[in-house]
């Protein structure tokens, strides 16, 4: 219990900290980046192998963000994670900023493994990732964090085939399962379903679980970590704008950023939900 309090309230300042960066910049995607806050929280303060103080570390796990515009959860983790100062998360988007609307790796941000933003490409990386520390006969792993409407390209469908195909159980892919997108619901763009049978097919081990639930995410990696010979997926379902109840589940958030009054109010209801999200 003790631990879950303590993820739980990095979680509520990672929540802040999006919703005033956003805030600042005046741009940026809220709604992805506040649903995917308790799995980002799972994996750089429990699960995952990494290092702050040596981002490069050669045994550590990787992490790829294929869904490159929720880069405030990822650039809000890092920082609350030690990897560079909280207030250089109020340059979000700004000239000359390390932290752009998509992660650079050419920016020279510790932390970051990949530059991405265009849509379909990171399971690919994520593979060819975990192939290579497959033939160095390393033990770290590979997280790649996808997007429910990004499954409706093509190669990310490649990717798993391969992956399923060369037994990369080193492989994990976290579908971000909110059910929504740009243009609005994923069913309405382009269906995806039956989702866990096409995982499935391609030969991964499939988990379907509460995004946004800490202690679920927890004992799912625990569960999942025996499995070998197969690629995992774990279909997080989470609500967009988890946090701020107002928005929750409005697709017109995926992309928009909140005025500095909207932001009071956002945290305001933050706040009132602490710790009963």
């Amino acid at each position: 219990m003790e631990k879950l309090l303590y993820l739980q309230e990095i979680a509520y300042h990672i929540r802040r900290d999006i919703i005033e960066m956003l805030a600042e910049a005046g741009s940026g995607h809220l709604g992805g980046s506040l649903g995917l806050v308790d799995v980002f929280t799972s994996l750089y303060f429990s699960e995952m192998k990494h290092d702050a103080q040596n981002p490069m570390w050669e045994e550590r796990d990787r992490l790829i963000l294929s869904i490159g515009h929720v880069a405030p959860v990822l650039y809000a983790t890092l920082a609350r994670a030690g990897y560079f100062d909280v207030n250089e998360l109020k340059t979000l988007r700004k000239l000359n900023s390390r932290l752009q609307g998509h992660p650079g790796k050419d920016k020279g941000l510790p932390g970051i493994e990949i530059s991405s933003g265009s849509l379909g490409q990171g399971l690919s990386i994520s593979a060819g990732i975990a192939m290579g520390l497959k033939i160095n006969k390393s033990s770290s792993r590979v997280f790649c964090i996808c997007g429910d409407g990004e499954l409706q390209e093509g190669s990310i469908w490649e990717a798993a085939m391969a992956a399923g195909h060369y037994h990369l159980d080193n492989l994990i892919c976290i579908v971000d399962r909110n059910g929504l997108q740009i243009d609005g619901k994923t069913s309405d763009v382009m269906e995806i379903e039956p989702l866990s049978l096409k995982w499935d097919s391609f030969g991964w081990h499939v988990t379907v679980i509460n995004g946004n639930d800490i202690n679920q995410i927890l004992h799912t990696f625990t569960k999942i970590n025996s499995v070998l010979l197969k690629p995992k997926v774990i279909i997080a379902q989470t609500s967009m704008g988890k946090g701020v109840p107002s928005i929750e589940n409005d697709y017109r958030w995926h992309g928009k950023a909140p005025s500095k009054t909207e932001a009071e109010q956002f945290l305001k209801e933050l706040e009132h939900g602490y710790f009963h999200y």
